[in-house]
């Protein structure tokens, strides 16, 4: 055979050369290729995570950010601010915040009166809301319902129960205990009295009686109060008791394997739009932010702090252990992101609700012989689903409407007729709905303004 010619050399190399460079270019085109398609994958993957961290931010919008007296009300309502104003000053109310929804759509919202001194109330400031907490509370109990987590049917104590430490099981004398369910102490059922006074509001004397160095915690004082007789057996009777709903606030935390204020804000609150509800001080200087100051009415006499220090305090700043409430009455919030969790557990399906509709309708339905709704005080049909709630420096009332509407007020002054308020302010919302109610503007509020 002939060994090739120089020509024929050079011509295998210039071919190998051209193959080769082809091959090169291809692998970097498909190199490029690959990049650039990388690149536009991670650009509409960018381009989907803003659009979702857009949707994100609109379903978190907060709303205690933007409200204000100016943006909130309007002209439509000078009139009936004016009747508000003076229904405060024949009160002696301080300060005051009031606002509406109507069918899950925030119309009006507004602030009167002081928030501190030299501070205009404003819809955005916050404030005890005392047992309106106890909704709250109901609306976590539900949420572990739904998520399979507990049964209204589970009993509270005993091997079996929700708080089977032996820590309490062993203090139990009186077995009539161990019958209590979770929903006795929502329907306030639970055999608990105030006979000896109630546990939550007589913690100088608890510490007295028990010689405590310190207020007890939630583990000491029940550790206290079950070595009690029950004053009647659980389910048979009903006795309003603010310790029942502490003891749901403990049983939220038990089952969820958070702190209650924790659950509460992750899967309740957060998920209705709440974002600026918290659990409140004892003092002012524990106040948040945006908290207001709460007054005493005029007549009141200081009266000794409750850790037994001996101090005299103002009664909203230091008569009881707001903290040791957690689920009885001691949240604080805005009247209007108050509104805004009645509209995430109303049935109304132009906001979602935060819990399923079987709870929405078990919280609701009418019970006979006027006992306890679940969380509500009273939701007859046909009428306002009603709480109340009233504590030193402060009381609060929602009324949400067969129709839609949903009024909620909150005060930061103690008044001098107690519970008698709470009826006058709902005689006088009846009034304002049929005279204002027709002239109220169509917005929501609960939304960004475009």
């Amino acid at each position: 055979m002939k060994a090739p010619s120089s020509h024929m050399k050079k011509y295998r190399i210039r071919k190998e050369y051209r193959t080769r460079v082809r091959l090169t270019c291809g692998g970097c085109l498909t190199i490029t290729i690959v990049i650039i398609a990388a690149i536009c994958r991670c650009s509409c993957s960018c381009s989907s995570h803003h659009k979702d961290a857009d949707t994100l931010v609109d379903r978190r919008y907060r709303l205690n950010e933007h409200l204000t007296n100016e943006n909130a009300g309007g002209a439509e309502f000078e009139e009936m601010d004016s009747v508000i104003a003076r229904y405060l000053r024949r009160w002696e109310i301080n300060g005051a915040q009031l606002a509406i929804s109507r069918n899950d759509s925030l119309v009006y919202a507004r602030g009167f009166g002081k928030a501190d001194e030299g501070v205009a109330m404003q819809p955005s400031h916050i404030m005890r809301m005392a047992s309106v907490s106890k909704l709250v509370t109901a609306v976590g109990v539900m949420k572990l319902r739904d998520m399979g987590r507990l049964r209204l049917s589970d009993h509270v104590f005993g091997p079996k129960g929700i708080l089977s430490d032996t820590a309490y099981t062993n203090v139990i004398r009186d077995k009539r205990h161990f019958d209590i369910t979770v929903e006795d102490l929502l329907r306030h059922k639970g055999g608990f009295t105030n006979y000896a006074g109630d546990p939550m509001f007589s913690t100088r004397y608890i510490m007295m009686q028990n010689r405590l160095a310190t207020p007890p915690d939630h583990r000491t004082l029940l550790r206290i109060v079950l070595r009690r007789r029950l004053g009647f057996t659980p389910g048979t009777a009903r006795h309003y008791s603010n310790l029942g709903y502490m003891l749901l606030s403990e049983i939220i935390a038990r089952r969820s394997g958070m702190s209650y204020e924790q659950f509460m804000q992750r899967h309740v609150l957060e998920p209705a739009g709440c974002y600026d509800f918290h659990i409140a001080g004892n003092y002012y200087k524990d106040r948040r932010p945006n908290e207001c100051r709460y007054y005493m009415h005029l007549t009141c006499e200081p009266t000794y702090e409750f850790n037994n220090s001996g101090r005299l305090v103002e009664k909203c700043y230091g008569e009881n252990d707001i903290p040791r409430l957690a689920g009885a009455g001691a949240w604080c919030g805005s009247a209007a992101e108050l509104c805004r969790l009645v509209a995430a557990i109303d049935g109304c399906k132009v906001l979602p609700d935060v819990i399923s509709s079987k709870s929405v309708a078990d919280m609701t339905r009418e019970m006979p012989d006027n006992d306890y709704s679940l969380g509500w005080n009273r939701t007859p049909r046909n009428r306002p689903w009603v709480r109340t709630g009233s504590l030193v420096g402060t009381s609060a009332l929602v009324l949400r409407y067969p129709d839609g509407e949903c009024w909620v007020f909150i005060t930061n002054t103690s008044t001098w007729k107690g519970h008698a308020f709470s009826h006058d302010t709902m005689a006088l919302f009846e009034r304002l709905r049929r005279k204002y109610g027709p002239t109220f503007p169509r917005r929501n509020l609960f939304e960004p303004r475009k």
